[in-house]
């Protein structure tokens, strides 16, 4: 047994399996793939359930994910990679490449009509895109004449027949929910930032992050696009149906070539070695395996939080997410994990989950990375936090901190706690 997995107790980590298997017998959750690694050496890896419970597909270790908002880390290393180039600036106004946000109206209200604006006080940074402080809204997010625009000018986040173009367009001519730089608001920022890092470049973004982040750390699976050859692969989409109690098949729209939108926000398909890939490189502060990305001092910037004592009295969804955690620049970092539903780790530890389920850690105390891969669609609106994380009204979310529970109690002398 190697040192690394040395660090763990066998007994305490084959409980982990059982645990989780009794949600799939339950018919709570379909199936899971979690990933534990220390110091790069996987200590435990599983595949339990199944990715299509119909045609009965197990789930295995190379079974593909959608990530969701897991893509806003991914995009915001591409962002942090051009600002070490000198190519943007944190300060730098966003106009500067997305003209179609250059002199936005922010509400005076985010639940008021939408007639009544006032101008931005300063515009639109890089750094609000990288915070979530921009003052850009989701629709789900929304509440008041608000949410029904976004819907109505640039409809789905992640499934989108528009442009980068013609989406910006629309999306500029919406108003602000709050004034830039006021507060961490969760919205298409990350969207925004990926189709500016496009325009830096001078091609698409999926090309930029495949030829900048994804071939050099080898993620050969993690695309914006699932190719037919690969879709057997995919874990199906579930929803807890109320009528029928039980789990019910979600089945949303696939592209059946390369679409022009992809959302930097929440549009990858990966899986869990890809996104242990991706995480090990920023455990290593920019490199893996001699290829670097970026500058240990840029990791330490991106894990440092940047939110205001002010911004961070503002609940979450509904939830006083921080209290326990800071926001750097595209990624959540723990605080105190005591009763903390996003993140489990020592403090300075690296998380963004997905919406559909998906959660990753990457703990630099503990040299230690964990990642647990589900796919299931709970509601979402501005205050259903708690159900995101806890997964009260769907019930299979409550597996994820029994698997992040039963990886700490396996640890011996964990760092940090």
């Amino acid at each position: 047994m190697s040192a690394r997995a040395d660090s763990f107790d066998p007994a305490k980590l084959a409980t982990i399996r059982p645990a989780l298997q009794a949600f799939v017998d339950r018919g709570e959750l379909a199936g899971v793939v979690t990933l534990v690694s220390r110091g790069g050496a996987v200590v435990q890896a599983d595949a339990i359930g199944w990715s299509d419970i119909e045609a009965g597909t197990p789930m295995r270790s190379d079974t593909l994910f959608r990530i969701a908002s897991m893509t806003k880390p991914v995009t915001s290393v591409a962002a942090l990679m051009l600002i070490e180039e000198g190519r943007i600036a944190l300060t730098d106004p966003i106009s500067r490449w997305v003209p179609e946000l250059a002199e936005p109206r922010v509400l005076r209200n985010a639940a008021g009509p939408l007639h009544d604006t006032v101008p931005a006080r300063r515009p639109i940074t890089v750094e609000d895109l990288l915070t979530h402080r921009s003052g850009l809204a989701y629709a789900f997010f929304s509440e008041g004449p608000l949410q029904q625009a976004y819907d109505s000018a640039i409809g789905d986040p992640a499934m989108n027949r528009l442009t980068p173009d013609q989406w910006l367009t629309a999306l500029g001519a919406l108003p602000l929910a709050y004034q830039p730089g006021e507060r961490f608001h969760y919205g298409h920022s990350s969207d925004v930032l990926g189709f500016l890092i496009g325009r830096v470049e001078g091609r698409p973004l999926r090309q930029v992050l495949r030829e900048r982040i994804f071939v050099p750390l080898g993620m050969a699976d993690t695309d914006f696009w699932l190719p037919h050859d690969k879709r057997g692969r995919l874990a199906s989409l579930y929803a807890y149906d109320d009528q029928a109690g039980g789990l019910g098949k979600v089945e949303p729209e696939m592209y059946d070539a390369p679409p022009a939108y992809t959302p930097g926000g929440g549009g990858l398909i990966s899986s869990a070695s890809d996104y242990h890939r991706f995480a090990r490189m920023l455990l290593g502060e920019g490199a893996l395996d001699g290829v670097r990305l970026l500058r240990p001092q840029t990791v330490r910037l991106m894990r440092t939080n940047r939110l205001t004592e002010a911004q961070r009295q503002v609940p979450f969804a509904g939830m006083p997410l921080w209290q326990t955690n800071g926001f750097g620049l595209g990624v959540s970092i723990a605080e105190n994990p005591a009763d903390n539903p996003y993140a489990c780790g020592a403090p300075g530890s690296m998380t963004w989950p997905g919406i559909f389920g998906t959660w990753w850690q990457a703990d630099p105390v503990n040299d230690l990375i964990l990642i647990y891969l589900i796919q299931h669609q709970v509601p979402v609106s501005a205050g259903s936090g708690a159900t995101i994380a806890t997964g009260r009204g769907a019930a299979g979310r409550r597996a994820l901190p029994v698997f992040q529970q039963g990886v700490y109690a396996a640890l011996r002398r964990p760092g940090g706690r």
